[in-house]
């Protein structure tokens, strides 16, 4: 169970019931951390129905390791229900925090500086079952408003959760980092003029792309590029016309794409050279490819609770068992992908942490399959990045990019 080790502190636990202290004042059976594990020892596992959950307890090693012979599934069902979603959001924060010691400064944050990348994704339900999260008039849907920190790893920093009818836009400023050293990075689904000059009076600074539409004025300040180089046009604009006009000056520039046509990104970031705002805004591909990593391996696609609650808290459970696998990657430096460490980790759940190691080192052994990053690099960002098509990542047989 070392993957579950951060579930075991006293002091989290301390902290908690502090916060909520009629937590488990009439819980009889299934207290919170019980709960807490079963759910992320079932994300783990892919479990897709509460029965299955229900029955993976009479399995003696897992009973024994949460102190439990047997469970309902209609009881696991109550208590996602009433579990407050304050505490799932302590235990994905307090995990996250941990991460982030644990992994300290990358060499992408030390070359370019904090990146966040922002971006929401929505979870299709049925309508029948969660009416409270109607979207059309025959679909439902909820949407996690995501903030991502990538800095060689992709860690989720901030989430919003929301019926899916919420625009984008709508939860940009909850999520938008207002650190001076920090880049917020997202796609022209965010376009706001009203905020764009908010962010730029308080100096946050950000990258976007720009709208095929958009009416802009030139202010007449255009920077030199190389004739050769990838960089087209690098200038100066004011977006907006009339009442909509922006205040402050944007910069404009043109990245020459070798696969499709140029695109162009929007910024307020001056000091920056083009050549690295173009590589900045490459890694916004990074956020699908954790929507897509969480989507197909931690169960929030198939939900065991249909109140609000529920599906909240399991996906904020989701957050926190994904932190979790990135902490013990990031401890036993595993070099290669999660999903194989998470694989691993199953087969070696109840072994010892010796076992465990050994079986690792065993694998590290074994040759490794040589893949093309440059070729998959250039695929995924040919349909994220110019076409920002990502219908794709929820694709279960096209997989190009393993993180």
């Amino acid at each position: 169970m070392q993957a579950f080790q951060p579930f075991f502190s006293k002091d989290l636990w301390k902290d908690i019931h502090q916060q909520v202290p009629d937590l488990d004042r009439r819980t009889q059976k299934l207290k919170t951390n019980q709960l807490t594990l079963l759910i992320s020892n079932a994300q783990l596992q892919e479990y897709r129905a509460l029965r299955k959950i229900s029955t993976s307890v009479l399995s003696d090693n897992l009973g024994q390791a949460i102190g439990l012979k047997s469970i309902s599934h209609s009881q696991i069902s109550r208590r996602l229900k009433t579990l407050p979603t304050k505490v799932s959001e302590m235990l994905f924060k307090r995990t996250l925090h941990k991460v982030a010691q644990k992994q300290g400064y990358g060499k992408i944050r030390q070359q370019l500086g904090k990146l966040y990348m922002i971006d929401a994704s929505t979870i299709s339900l049925c309508l029948s079952r969660y009416p409270w999260a109607v979207f059309r008039k025959s679909k439902a849907g909820v949407k996690m408003h995501l903030r991502l920190s990538f800095d060689g790893i992709a860690l989720p920093d901030e989430v919003v959760i929301t019926p899916a009818k919420i625009a984008d836009r709508k939860k940009l400023d909850e999520l938008i980092v207002e650190d001076k050293d920090a880049l917020n990075i997202f796609d022209r689904g965010y376009v706001d003029y009203e905020l764009f000059d908010d962010y730029c009076e308080k100096e946050i600074r950000f990258v976007t792309r720009l709208k095929n539409n958009a009416i802009m004025e030139f202010t007449g300040v255009e920077r030199p590029v190389e004739e050769d180089g990838i960089i087209e046009e690098d200038v100066d604009i004011i977006l907006g016309t009339g009442s909509r006009k922006m205040k402050n000056t944007l910069r404009e520039v043109t990245i020459d794409d070798t696969i499709n046509e140029p695109f162009t990104i929007l910024t307020n970031d001056f000091e920056r050279s083009a050549e690295e705002l173009g590589e900045i805004y490459r890694y916004r591909w990074q956020i699908e490819l954790f929507f897509k990593w969480l989507k197909q391996h931690a169960q929030i696609k198939h939900f065991y609770g249909t109140s609000e609650t529920a599906v909240t808290n399991q996906i904020l459970l989701a957050l926190m068992t994904y932190c979790s696998l990135m902490l013990l990657k990031l401890e036993v430096e595993y070099p290669r992908d999660l999903l194989t460490l998470q694989r691993l980790l199953i087969t070696c759940l109840f072994e010892s942490y010796e076992e465990f190691l050994e079986k690792l080192r065993r694998r590290r052994r074994k040759a490794a399959k040589r893949i093309n990053h440059e070729k998959t690099y250039q695929m995924t960002e040919h349909y994220i990045i110019i076409e920002e098509d990502t219908g794709w990542l929820n694709d279960l047989i096209y997989d190009p990019v393993i993180l």
